[in-house]
């Protein structure tokens, strides 16, 4: 069995960078350390998908790939193999690697699992590969879990693991946690 994380970056990301901080150097930093939270996961095959940011390899271990995408729709059709996935935004700088191993856990009994934001939306969305054609997954759906749940073609299809939160704008900021480790970039450019 072949697992990938994938980490999802866009454009968009910029908009939770402070006063202060350059944008871009706010959404490389949160791509940098989300991406080195999933390097570091034992038995699974990072991936950085990117929508319009250039200059990922920069962050990217070697051997890494670096797949461009032309929206976050496309993310689970741009993974390369294959038979478990996981895509995780690059705004969850903080996320707890335990939360990636209970997606995959959690698609042990359903096709897709999603890690709720706070706020609505998706931190990160688990699948079998290839994605089910009934899913359109949505990382900004407000319900994300109700709106897949009713694409599915019958009960018990999308699993919810714990939830977490996404930087989407500068307030967000106050939800990182000092002491959880990790998020090493973006903490430096926050002190």
């Amino acid at each position: 069995m072949t697992r990938i994380v994938a980490v999802l970056v866009t454009a968009g990301m910029t908009d939770a960078s402070p006063p202060g901080v350059d944008p871009e150097e706010f959404l490389l930093a949160m791509a940098e350390d989300t991406y080195e939270m999933v390097a570091g996961l034992e038995l699974v095959e990072p991936v950085i998908l990117s929508a319009g940011v250039p200059d990922l390899d920069a962050i990217a271990w070697p051997g890494t790939p670096v797949i461009p995408i032309g929206s976050p729709s496309e993310a689970f059709a741009a993974l390369p193999y294959g038979t478990e996935a996981v895509v995780i935004g690059a705004d969850a700088p903080d996320l707890p690697p335990l939360l990636v191993g209970k997606l995959f856990r959690e698609l042990g009994r359903a096709p897709i699992a999603v890690c709720p934001a706070e706020g609505g939306g998706a931190v990160a969305i688990a699948s079998r590969l290839p994605l089910p054609d009934w899913a359109v997954p949505d990382f900004d759906e407000p319900d994300v879990v109700a709106t897949l749940r009713g694409q599915a073609p019958g009960p018990r299809m999308v699993a919810t693991g714990p939830g977490w939160h996404r930087l989407r704008k500068p307030t967000d900021i106050a939800r990182l946690d000092p002491g959880l480790e990790g998020w090493d970039n973006t903490r430096d450019l926050l002190t």
